[in-house]
This record gives C-alpha cells, sequence and structure tokens, in this order.
C-alpha cells in the first residue's frame, strides 16, 4: 500500500509546535516540585489531587498493550471515545473543504464531530441486512475524501460487519483514514483489528472501558494506530485529557481481566435469553442478530411501547426515526432480574 501520512494531515498542525506542559519538561515522581502552579498543601479529601496527573499515561498503557496485542506507543487515550473521534476529524480536515464517509445507521457522533469542526458529511446507507455497500462506498471516494467511520459491531443494529468487505475499503482508501470502531468487539467472537495495525497504516481502532469494562462514568476511550498517528494526536489534545482519579481507578481495574470474562459471558448468556424470550410475544416482527450487548427489536408500534416503558419508567431507546431502523427499539442487555422486569411488562402491554 502507498500511504502517505503527511499527505493527509493539514499542513499548519505538521509545523505547529504543542503546547509542552509542567510534566512535558519534567518526568520525574521525585522532587520537589515548584514548576507547575499548583497548591501544595493537598487536597480537601483524604487522597490528595493536588498534582497534575501524567500527560501520556504510560503507566495506563503499559498495561493496556499486551491485553490488547500491541506497543504501548500504538495507544492514544481519550475523554470516552468521542475525544479521538474529533480530534482525528480536526487532524485531517479542512473546514468546508474535506468529507468523511459514514454508514448509516451508525454511531451519532462521527456526523455531530464533523458538523461541529464544519466538514462535510457524506452518508452512504448500509444494505437492508446492515452490511457495507462496497461498490457504493468506493464510488462516494473523492480526492477530498479524508475519513470513512465503521463501527463493527454496529450501534445501533449490533451485526459484525463483514471483515472481508472492510478489508476491500481498506485496500481501496489510500489516500485517507479508516476508523474501524469496535466499542462492542469484547461481546462478540472477531478477531480486533489492533494486532494487524502493522499491516494497515492507515487504519485506527477505537475501543473502550465504557462497555465489557463496566466503566462508563470514568469516560476513557482508546485509539490504536501507527506510532506517527498517534505522536499527532498527541500533539493536538488538551494537556491534561486525562485527569488523576480516572487514571488510578483504571490501574486498579485493568488488572481484573477476569471480571470482563465473567461480565461478557453473563450478559451474552442474557442476550440470547432475552432475544428467545423477546420472539415469543405478537408485539414483535423482528430481533436482529447482534454480536453487542444489546439488541434492536422491530416492534408492530414502537413509540407505543417506548411511551408505555416510559410510562413505567423502564428506559429503552427509540431507533425508529433513524435509517433502516423503523418502528425498532434498541434494549441495552440487563441483569437477569432487569430483563425479566421488562419482560413481564411486555407481556402486560395491551395496544
Amino acid at each position: 500500500m502507498t500511504f502517505n501520512l503527511q499527505s493527509i494531515v493539514r499542513k499548519h498542525i505538521l509545523s505547529l509546535a504543542p503546547y509542552s506542559s509542567a510534566r512535558d519538561e519534567y518526568t520525574g515522581k521525585e522532587g520537589v516540585f515548584l514548576d507547575a502552579n499548583e497548591n501544595p498543601i493537598g487536597s480537601a479529601t483524604p487522597e490528595n489531587w493536588n498534582r497534575y496527573p501524567d500527560p501520556y499515561q504510560a503507566a495506563i498503557k503499559e498495561k493496556i498493550a499486551p491485553i490488547k496485542g500491541c506497543c504501548p506507543t500504538q495507544i492514544f487515550l481519550g475523554n470516552g471515545s468521542d475525544e479521538p473521534i474529533d480530534l482525528i476529524i480536526r487532524l485531517t480536515c479542512e473546514p468546508k473543504e474535506d468529507n468523511i464517509i459514514i454508514l448509516p445507521p451508525t454511531y451519532g457522533m462521527y456526523e455531530v464531530s464533523a458538523s461541529v469542526n464544519n466538514v462535510q458529511v457524506q452518508k452512504i446507507d448500509l444494505t437492508e441486512d446492515y452490511q457495507l455497500d462496497v461498490d457504493a462506498i468506493i464510488e462516494a471516494i473523492n480526492p477530498k475524501t479524508k475519513l470513512i467511520f465503521i463501527c463493527s459491531p454496529n450501534n445501533p443494529t449490533g451485526n459484525i460487519i463483514n471483515r472481508e468487505a472492510i478489508l476491500t475499503i481498506i485496500d481501496n482508501f489510500e489516500h485517507g483514514l479508516v476508523i474501524i470502531d469496535e466499542a462492542y468487539n469484547d461481546f462478540s467472537d472477531e478477531p480486533s483489528f489492533i494486532p494487524e495495525l502493522d499491516n494497515f497504516p492507515n487504519v485506527i481502532v477505537l475501543q473502550t472501558f465504557s462497555k465489557a469494562w463496566g466503566l462508563a462514568a470514568l469516560r476513557l476511550g482508546m485509539a490504536f494506530a501507527n506510532e506517527e498517528l498517534i505522536k499527532l494526536l498527541n500533539k493536538i489534545k488538551y494537556p491534561y485529557n486525562i485527569n488523576g482519579l480516572t487514571q488510578k481507578l483504571l490501574i486498579e481495574n485493568i488488572a481484573n481481566t477476569d471480571f470482563v470474562v465473567n461480565s461478557v459471558n453473563t450478559l451474552n448468556n442474557n442476550r440470547k435469553l432475552l432475544a428467545e424470550a423477546l420472539s415469543e410475544l405478537s408485539i414483535v416482527e423482528k430481533i436482529f442478530p447482534s454480536d453487542a450487548n444489546f439488541l434492536l427489536v422491530k416492534f408492530q408500534d414502537a413509540k407505543a411501547v417506548f411511551d408505555y416503558l416510559i410510562e413505567q419508567k423502564t428506559i429503552v431507546r427509540d431507533r425508529s426515526k433513524v435509517k433502516l431502523c423503523d418502528n425498532s427499539l434498541r434494549i441495552s442487555v440487563g441483569t437477569a432480574e432487569e430483563n425479566t422486569h421488562l419482560m413481564n411488562l411486555l407481556k402486560a402491554y395491551k395496544s
């Protein structure tokens, strides 16, 4: 593949002098710190939070790398996956000139981030079975196309995107980046693209600690890519984008991979049981295959069911207005007790 990262990065960013924080200039942990205008007295809490955290989260990346099958230098950590999504657009796309390709129905923040940055969005719908329309995507690529976002397992449909189709897009997009959002990958048997990054210089993989790891409140997302690209993301990010408390709690949680395995096994089993129970309801027309921790379910009257559940303080997502998701609700897989509660309400529902 003939891929030149510098040719797709905005020219002023290549010559940009990044902000140099106090922790950039001295990375040691020992000493008398009089360089960052912190409060030397401490904090009002039992544990002190008066010092700035590591701006590059080195200790966390050292723990993540062997789990994900990559090098620490191939990892960027952001405030949720939304931060790297935004940074990737700002890194590559000139406002009003360049465009990105998204594949509805898909995660909404790709379009929102592009719109915030005044970047044009091309929408190439998935097929009726929620797979890539490869020919249409390749035809839509033009010299101003910088990014293609692919979500797999896809949100809100839950299905895995055909790997061969993704590889075809990668092979046919040498002047831009393919972003593969694997937020729900832990719940599927599909191998991640992360261990293959050395073969694909034009690929960025997104993952998160919000789903299988059960750490949504910490807001920590991951981007994996070649080292040159990660350096550029670090160059344009805010200096201390991951706070000290998040870093501390991540270190404590990341050692417990058994929790993740057990959570995934439990939720996948719950997903299977929930799908079977939903299939017996006359108000359900279709349950779409899922490799995520949710189900997309087509109802006879999704809006009426949604309103009924809201009245019972049971909250699901109405996706009926989303492309190719007519009359469909997205239902997160809950605990066995939560799923039973949901089913009892749906069995009692009268249209």
